[in-house]
């Protein structure tokens, strides 16, 4: 039986989770879990990445003996690297307003059409270029790396950029499935500083030796990359059989679509502002980003030492669709005084802000189902795939209440599980790597705790709630 170091860096924690093979089930195990707690400094929102890499190492040490390691993260982030490989200052947030006003100006210079046809991206205004083009340390950069290759970079000096992640970007062309040195050279960024790509299972190298020392029995471990970006990693895990399938990533941010095996680049897709992102072995992990608990998660935050789970359940006995907000407004995205921007959304739209807590959550999950129901039923239309069931994963697939409501909306079962997916998935590209897996999927459904969510009729409720949103919108 071989061990294996899932780090995954979530937008507002980390973990460092031990996967074993073992009797023919995957096995899980946590050996460290830290917060992620972003820094403001002169103005700028930063993440302290040498405290993430801090909390990384401790995590290594109580891992154990491992036989690799393998390292995901949230997208689009990235630090630089001067000639001599030291990192030039914190990389910034994507959460930072730098980038205001950016994503328009490029799309009015080059044509929305343009950009789409090379990335495929959903039009989000922190996209990996679009941060470039704010970047001020630019000209003394030699190399980007995003998040999980910079850490990997630190474990093992090794540089280069997994594939999964590079198509968050905006730089990648996702028909060819390399970097576009066209698009960088007319946006005026130096394509050298994309460094080489490598596919999910490949070595990318042992630990440096300092490192190892350091760390101690893991220090002899190799590390791999894996589907570096959490939700690549996370689908990769998702129990399903067969393709009929659609996912919801549900964490801080909800990444809700389908797995493809080719991009989807039509007008209509663009105008309705999906994705198109590398999945696992060249598949296209075609979705939108919805918001997702980030806006409960800052309601909590508001709120102090709130009961999470006495205010769900609370939730569900609340008047049903007293309010709903579109969660992908831009006044929901910075962090702050969530609460009260909910009830001025709904004052500016003509409703009734919510009364009290309760009915705030209930709004806040109500507002993300329907989300969730529009935004599949456009990636069916969009797609031509048919869906059967919905696979809720991540952190989310713990909020029964959430679910149930999925599953009321869209009028399709709902199953919910594994909850450390994006982990899971890391470690078990690394066994399969080794030759000790052969079908992901299949050994997750036989190892995972899954609960199964049905409809329960009523999806008039939810048509009239979904008629209100397009003239608040």
């Amino acid at each position: 039986m071989s061990a294996h170091a899932a780090v995954d860096l979530g937008a507002s924690s980390g973990r460092v989770m031990v996967v074993r093979v073992e009797d023919g089930r995957a096995r899980i195990t946590e050996a460290h879990r830290f917060p992620n707690r972003p820094v403001r400094v002169n103005g700028t929102l930063h993440w302290d990445v040498l405290a993430l890499y801090r909390e990384i190492l401790d995590g290594l040490r109580a891992a154990g003996p491992v036989e690799s390691v393998g390292v995901d993260s949230w997208a689009v982030d990235y630090g630089l690297l001067d000639g001599d490989g030291r990192l030039i200052g914190n990389p910034v947030h994507y959460r930072d307003r730098r980038t205001a006003g950016i994503m328009e100006d490029v799309s009015a210079r080059l044509g929305a059409d343009r950009l789409y046809q090379v990335g495929g991206l959903q039009f989000l205004p922190f996209n990996t270029v679009y941060q470039l083009l704010a970047e001020p340390a630019l000209d003394r950069a030699r190399t980007m790396l995003l998040i999980p290759d910079l850490i990997s970079y630190w474990l093992t000096g090794a540089v280069g950029a997994e594939a999964t992640n590079a198509s968050t970007t905006g730089l990648y062309d996702v028909r060819a499935r390399t970097w576009s040195s066209d698009l960088a050279r007319t946006l005026g960024l130096p394509p050298g500083i994309l460094p080489p790509l490598r596919a999910p299972g490949t070595p990318i190298g042992t630990l440096r030796p300092e490192v190892a020392a350091d760390l101690g029995p893991p220090g002899g471990a190799e590390v791999t990359a894996v589907a570096s970006h959490d939700t690549a990693s996370a689908v990769a895990a998702v129990p399903a059989d067969g393709d009929r399938f659609a996912y919801i990533s549900s964490g801080t941010w909800s990444l809700v679509g389908l797995e493809l095996p080719a991009p989807v680049l039509t007008k209509e897709s663009r105008l309705a502002n999906f994705t198109n992102e590398g999945g696992l072995d060249g598949t296209t992990r075609y979705l939108r980003n919805v918001m997702g608990l980030w806006i409960l998660q800052e309601c909590l935050r508001a709120w102090g030492e709130a009961d999470l789970t006495g205010l769900l359940a609370a939730a569900a006995r609340a008047r049903p669709f007293a309010a709903v907000i579109d969660p992908d407004d831009p006044v929901f995205l910075p962090p702050g005084d969530m609460p009260g921007r909910i009830a001025g959304y709904c004052e500016r739209t003509g409703q009734r802000p919510p009364d009290g807590r309760e009915a705030t959550v209930r709004c806040v999950l109500e507002s993300l189902a329907l989300a969730y129901r529009r935004t599949l039923r456009q990636a069916v239309r969009l797609s031509g795939r048919d869906v059967e069931v919905v696979h809720v994963v991540g952190g989310g697939a713990r909020n029964a209440t959430l679910c149930q409501m999925t599953a009321d909306a869209t009028g399709l079962p709902v199953v919910a599980g594994p909850v450390e997916a994006a982990a899971l998935g890391n470690g078990l590209v690394q066994a399969r790597a080794r030759g000790e897996v052969d079908d992901i999927r299949d050994l997750v459904r036989r190892s995972a705790p899954l609960r199964t969510y049905r409809p329960r009729g009523g999806e008039t409720a939810w048509d009239r709630a979904e008629s209100r949103l397009p003239a608040i919108r």
